[in-house]
Parts: C-alpha cells; structure tokens; sequence
C-alpha cells in the first residue's frame, strides 16, 4: 500500500517560495524520523532536512539552512517543508522518505538509511 505521498512541487521564479507536504500513514510517522531529499539530473540524492520522531531534532544540509523549514503536523501525520527565497540550484526532484529503524536514538541523514520512499515531486525554480 501507498504509505508516503507528496505534494506540492512546481514551478517558481528564483527568490519565490513553494511548500512541500508528505502525508504519511500513522505507524510511519509515529514511529520514524523522516527526512526531505532531492536528486538534480545526472547527481545523486541528496539530504535537504530531516526530523526526528520525537520532532525534537531538526537537520538541514548547508544549502538550505536560513531558507527551508521543516516541520511535522500531528494532526494530519503531514510532514511539510516550507522552501523560501529559491534559486535556480534547487531545481530537483523532491522525495520524502522514512528512517528504516523505528524510534531511533539518533537523526541520520544518509538516504541509504532511508527505507520507505515517496514518488517524488518536481521542483522547477526559473532565473
């Protein structure tokens, strides 16, 4: 079954703002951390942000930080990344993911320790 799917991708004008949204079923987000990546063309996937479970910890790459804010709604199980003053270098497909390990101690960023992925959402940031 479907257990992660995004939202939100688009096309924006450099300096705009769009806003990222994964749903999430309720034993997912309960129980794993869940992080933002994005994978250009012809690079790997990287780490964008993450956050614990607990919702306690919060991890940005480098060059997002100042720009990205993530954040998880308990209400909705919605874990939301707000994306603002976007350049042309954050042109990339947009996956959500959850930790594999549940209740981990610790906030990893390594896609590789990621387990259950979105289907990924375009985003287009125009010059």
């Amino acid at each position: 079954q479907v257990q992660l799917v995004e939202t939100g991708g688009g096309l924006v004008q450099a300096g705009g703002s769009l806003r990222l949204s994964c749903a999430a079923s309720g034993d997912i987000f309960n129980r794993r951390s869940m992080g933002w990546f994005r994978q250009a063309p012809g690079k790997e996937r990287v780490v964008v942000s993450t956050i614990k479970w607990t919702g306690d910890k919060l991890y940005y790459a480098d060059t997002v930080r100042g720009r990205f804010t993530i954040s998880r709604d308990t209400a909705t199980s919605t874990v939301n990344l707000l994306m603002e003053n976007l350049q042309p270098e954050d042109t990339a497909v947009y996956y959500c993911a959850a930790d594999a390990i549940q209740f981990r101690s610790v906030l990893v960023t390594t896609p590789s320790l990621y387990s259950t992925w979105g289907q990924g959402t375009q985003v287009t940031v125009s010059s």
